[in-house]
């Protein structure tokens, strides 16, 4: 059985790894860290027997000893867990987007040797293979621009995903886009041509009513193509989220993408 703690658990995507890692055969979920939970006491995942809740992710680990972290926190936080998380030698899995590449190297190396940093900016299986279709076509089509929709409470823009994408892009291709960028932009409406992200323009829509979705729009000489994934429920995210509780432990050191565990050929 893999021992598992959910960090942000009474968030919105850390209530849902409660339930999916509670109802997985293999796992066993051993503690739930929240801020919002005193310490020490008895939390019951869908009325089910209770374990313990903590609010301070240290002695959740110290207390129970996990084989996996998984954190959905906010990106405030979430530098702060992985330190206090990885001396233990504890494997993490990690869906908050907000740590550069360069930071999450610099805490990997708290962790004794053979521990595993995974981090994924979107744990659905579409989202993945919507970042590998767009990383192929940037060979071929030289404008691209992402478009990325979110619910209205989400606490970053761009969201992980379209950060990673426009670098999956901007990786692939020969030459960069030679689309009008932001000096066409009026005075007055600096913005309008949206973030630029390695080369790559990036639109953020916050919405009530979205949960998330993304498209990438590519075009060429008289052509255009459009990819898109769409999250309805974040039920969405579980396959992929017991996917990295799975693997990730046989990745040591940082790995970046759930396609790192998925097989693309």
């Amino acid at each position: 059985m893999i021992r598992v703690v959910v960090n942000g658990a009474l968030g919105r995507m850390g209530s849902q790894t409660v339930s999916a890692v509670g109802a997985a055969d293999d796992m066993e979920l051993v503690a739930v860290v929240d801020r919002r939970l005193d310490h020490d006491t008895p939390f019951c995942p869908d009325g089910e027997c209770p374990v313990v809740g903590f609010s301070d992710v240290a002695a959740a680990v110290e207390a129970t000893s996990p084989d996996v972290m998984v954190d959905f926190t906010s990106p405030s936080t979430v530098e702060d867990n992985l330190r206090a998380v990885l001396p233990f030698g504890v494997h993490c899995v990690v869906g908050t987007t907000g740590l550069s590449e360069a930071k999450l190297e610099e805490l990997v190396r708290f962790a004794p040797s053979g521990t595993a940093l995974f981090v994924a900016p979107n744990f659905t299986t579409g989202a993945v293979l919507m970042m590998q279709f767009s990383r192929l076509a940037a060979r071929y089509f030289p404008d691209a621009e992402v478009i990325e929709f979110h619910h209205d409470g989400k606490a970053d823009a761009p969201s992980g995903t379209a950060l990673r994408t426009a670098h999956l892009i901007s990786t692939a291709r020969d030459e960069p886009s030679a689309a009008p960028g932001r000096e066409t932009e009026l005075a007055g409406y600096e913005g309008a041509r949206g973030a630029l992200v390695d080369d790559v323009f990036v639109h953020s829509v916050r919405t009530a009513g979205h949960v998330a979705s993304q498209e990438v729009v590519f075009g060429s000489l008289g052509q255009t193509l459009t990819i898109r994934h769409d999250s309805f429920d974040r039920a969405s995210y579980m396959p992929g989220v017991l996917l990295a509780v799975r693997e990730a432990p046989s990745h040591p050191g940082l790995t970046i993408g759930l396609e790192n565990l998925m097989p693309l050929s």
